[in-house]
């Protein structure tokens, strides 16, 4: 029996690829299955996942035509066997002991999503950013009776196990940026348990040089995103914990957002951007003092930000022209 199927779509990573297929065959759990989905690419990422197919048994080789990110992810989670579903970029890499540490607390506490702590790390595998996830609460959360992970929880597919029933109904929205956070939250909206390992299990790589070439105006899909989570809120049980939606809203809809912003080099791009902020926190009903007031981890968000950001956060909310205060 597969305990989890662990997605990895690839495009043109050859340079990181064989660092993160190690440390998947070398996993502490024995029960999984590793599928590699070549989505097209144009570089010799194919030979290296020919090469570990042929040695190990647990990789799944598949290949098709480009169709970015989701649409591999979409193609992986059709063929997944697993009782729970895993996320890995490919130019990320993963510790040895995480699904099977996942996988234990899972099945301890019943859980639709186990999620751990990421690392940010650089071209040579040097930590340089802690992404900490909820540490303040416990590691068995019972949405019914504590939600406050919806307003804070990073939604990053990667860091997390999913019930492979979860997808039944549910598949990453093909052809726009931060499709991640168009899904998971809604994949939360659908469980009752979630658990969680205070443990940085996933090495995130981020290639600083090439951040600012990616953003452009298709930041507006944030939007598209958000609002798709939006309507599943309104219809799911918790629909009348208003407090948590607006929790959620402030961290992707003007945190995340703004800093996605920030490395927008087209100016025009750039005030075509802000001005759709503007106007979805009106929609909202999100208030300055709300987005002030934020708390994320039972700690003011804006002021545990390096100080440089913090300016830039409080210099934007600044110029904005919201409502005071929230409506009661």
């Amino acid at each position: 029996m597969i305990k989890v199927s662990v997605i990895v779509p690839v495009y043109n990573t050859r340079d990181y690829l064989e660092k993160c297929l190690d440390s998947l065959v070398n996993q502490t759990l024995a029960e999984i299955e590793i599928i590699v989905v070549n989505d097209g690419s144009t570089d010799d990422s194919q030979q290296i996942i020919d090469r570990y197919a042929e040695k190990f048994n647990q990789i799944k080789s598949f290949k098709k035509e480009n169709g970015g990110l989701s649409d591999a992810r979409n193609f992986g989670i059709d063929r997944a066997t697993g009782q729970y579903i895993g996320f890995v970029d490919s130019d990320d890499y993963v510790s040895a002991e995480m699904f099977k540490s996942m996988y234990k607390k899972a099945i301890e506490h019943r859980a639709e999503i186990v999620l751990c702590d990421l690392e940010k790390v650089d071209e040579n595998g040097k930590v340089f950013r802690d992404l900490p996830q909820s540490p303040q609460l416990p590691e068995k959360i019972e949405l019914e009776k504590d939600f406050t992970l919806f307003g804070e929880i990073s939604c990053f597919a990667c860091n997390k196990i999913f019930q492979r029933e979860l997808f039944k109904n549910h598949r990453f929205k093909k052809g726009i940026h931060f499709e991640d956070i168009e899904l998971i939250p809604q994949l939360v909206l659908e469980s009752r348990i979630i658990s969680k390992i205070n443990q940085p299990f996933y090495k995130y790589f981020e290639r600083q040089q090439s951040i600012s070439r990616t953003h452009n105006e298709r930041g507006l899909d944030m939007f598209v995103a958000v609002n798709s989570v939006k309507k599943a809120f309104e219809i799911s049980s918790q629909k009348d914990n208003f407090k948590e939606w607006k929790r959620f809203f402030i961290l992707q809809g003007y945190y995340s957002f703004l800093a996605y912003v920030a490395y927008v080099q087209d100016q025009k791009i750039r005030r075509q951007l802000i001005e759709q902020l503007k106007s979805e926190l009106k929609k909202n009903q999100i208030s300055k003092s709300e987005i002030f007031g934020y708390r994320r981890f039972n700690r003011n968000y804006l002021f545990s930000l390096p100080l440089k950001k913090q300016i830039f956060y409080l210099l934007s909310l600044i110029s904005f022209k919201l409502i005071e205060s929230g409506p009661r």
